[in-house]
């Protein structure tokens, strides 16, 4: 048996094409994707939207990171004049410090997120349309 007629009979929609021992059709799914007949959408759709969505978040998350930097040093100004001599001075800096280079972290990995989710969503919709554009040549071909 040729290789796309085994398929064909795989994945084929008749009674008696692709039979199973239960006498029922055999069908391939995605299981992300509701069968047929299941009472749910069976296209499974690609879309942009959700990776724009976190893209949003990563830059709404950006935003008020660089806030908190910008506060926690406007907090500090002055701090270590008005404590001279206070041996709580060193621990205050060092716990400023530590914070302040943790909150940079985020505030930078947020900004690098954000453009890959963008690209991430931007490649799935291009993708979404090859593929879909792929099938209608090989259904052309088929017929």
């Amino acid at each position: 048996m040729e290789f796309s007629a085994q398929w064909e009979e795989l994945l084929a929609d008749s009674p008696g094409g692709g039979q199973g021992t239960s006498g029922q059709g055999t069908r391939m799914n995605l299981a992300s994707v509701a069968p047929i007949g299941g009472g749910g959408d069976a296209d499974l759709q690609i879309t942009q939207t959700p990776w724009n969505s976190a893209s949003g978040v990563a830059n709404a998350l950006h935003t008020s990171t660089n806030s908190a930097v910008s506060e926690l040093d406007t907090a500090a100004e002055g701090v270590p004049g008005g404590t001279a001599g206070f041996t709580s001075t060193a621990a205050l800096e060092e716990v400023r410090t530590s914070w302040k280079t943790r909150l940079t972290s985020v505030r930078d990995e947020c900004a690098r997120l954000e453009g890959v989710l963008k690209t991430v969503g931007r490649d799935f919709g291009e993708t979404d349309v090859q593929v879909r554009d792929s099938f209608g040549v090989t259904k052309t071909k088929g017929q």
